[in-house]
């Protein structure tokens, strides 16, 4: 006997795909159009100064310090683990790299500037990573709560900035330096940067496309392909429009985008990403599996220490100085990002892109908090309160399934 088989029609199965991938990213989307009604809210009430190009490209640029912090914590929290010490980590290495500048260069290196400011980043970088070694030893192969080893952490690094700064401010502007968080690119690069990239999504699409059908997955439509990968396009464009309308795409984002996309490739393509993932979803079945939990959580706060260390050097570069509250609540933002964009508090769950748009959520609260001149007392309470709501979302959307 032959069963007749419903006739689905092109309509039907876009349509269903869409809800598909509405049920499977509505958090994503949830959080997008939150980022877009704060844009509207502040615009507002701001007479539109909120969105002119200026604001707008210092908007961007306050958020990659914590933007190259919550990229590192996702992983830190995928993996069921907490980092406390990100911010004064960062903060440290700013002081650092302002006591090299101020007190070492000009005797070692007087009158070279290119070479003071490679080395000041070389250095940075390098007492970043040292630290995230150091951690990743004790909470993985001393099996001490990361909790406590960065919270641990985070009063030692406290007590560090004490001891370099002797509590005074140390200039870090040197001429080469500031370019590093304070640079443009020419309005010219600016575009070419914009071109490659959207040659690049659709050239992505394209092969992706062709990969599937080579292993025979499910094709999606065509035209909806195209739809999403024009939108991209469009948002790409648009960024690079608006900035260039004041000085051009800020090279600290553009350091953010290219350190983004090498940790999501990381995460979603190596046998490190997939074990943080797995050890994250379930600790017990991963080591059953074979995978080396300390190693991987080991190499998972190595890798943040080494981002917190890049972003104590544009933070460093960025305000031109070490102080002691150098990094304050830098942390506190970070865990924010993350979370805001997705990433699981249980682990196991959460995505590089999606912390960034938490970090511009953060960002952008309290960019336009300070354009209307709330007390910081109320911008604090208004990100707690944030925060609170998006994992009681986050949570919600779970038990729904």
């Amino acid at each position: 006997m032959k069963l007749a088989v419903p006739e689905i029609k092109p309509s039907d199965k876009t349509s269903s795909i869409l809800g598909k991938m509405f049920r499977q990213n509505i958090q994503t989307y949830a959080i997008i159009l939150a980022l877009i009604f704060i844009w509207i809210f502040f615009a507002f009430l701001t007479d539109g100064n909120y969105l002119k190009p200026q604001n707008f490209s210092n908007l961007f640029r306050q958020m990659t310090v914590t933007g190259f912090l919550a990229i590192g914590m996702v992983l830190v929290i995928v993996t069921g683990n907490i980092d406390l010490s990100v911010g004064k980590l960062a903060g440290f290495v700013s002081v650092v790299v302002a006591y090299f500048q101020a007190t070492v260069w000009t005797k070692v290196l007087p009158d070279q500037a290119l070479a003071a400011a490679t080395l000041s980043v070389f250095v940075g970088i390098a007492v970043g990573a040292l630290f995230g070694v150091m951690q990743g030893y004790i909470i993985s192969f001393l099996n001490v709560p990361s909790f406590i080893v960065t919270l641990g952490g985070m009063f030692v690094l406290n007590g560090a900035i004490l001891l370099v700064t002797q509590g005074k401010t140390i200039p870090a502007n040197q001429p080469y330096f500031s370019v590093i968080a304070q640079g443009y690119l020419p309005v010219a690069a600016g575009w070419i940067m914009a071109l490659l990239v959207v040659a690049y999504l659709y050239f992505n699409m394209f092969r992706s496309r062709q990969k599937k059908r080579a292993h025979g997955f499910a094709l999606s439509s065509m035209y909806l392909d195209l739809a999403l990968t024009t939108f991209f396009a469009i948002l790409v464009a648009g960024y690079v429009y608006i900035v260039n309308q004041y000085n051009g795409v800020q090279i600290p984002v553009l350091l953010l985008a290219v350190t983004s996309v090498i940790i999501s490739y990381m995460a979603n393509n190596t046998r490190f990403g997939r074990y943080a993932y797995a050890i994250g979803g379930n600790r017990e079945a991963a080591r059953l599996s074979g995978i080396s939990i300390r190693n991987n959580i080991f190499f998972v706060f190595v890798l943040m220490g080494l981002l917190s260390g890049i972003a104590g050097v544009v933070l460093a570069s960025y305000v031109g100085y070490g102080t002691i509250a150098a990094g304050q609540g830098y942390e506190l933002d970070a865990i924010a990002a993350a979370i805001l964009g997705g990433t699981s508090t249980l682990g196991g769950v959460g995505t590089v892109w999606g912390a960034l748009i938490g970090a511009l959520i953060m960002s952008s609260l309290s960019n336009g908090l300070q354009l209307l001149n709330v007390a910081p007392s109320w911008q604090y309470l208004l990100k707690g309160l944030v925060l609170v709501l998006a994992v009681y979302a986050d949570v919600t959307f779970k038990k729904r399934g």
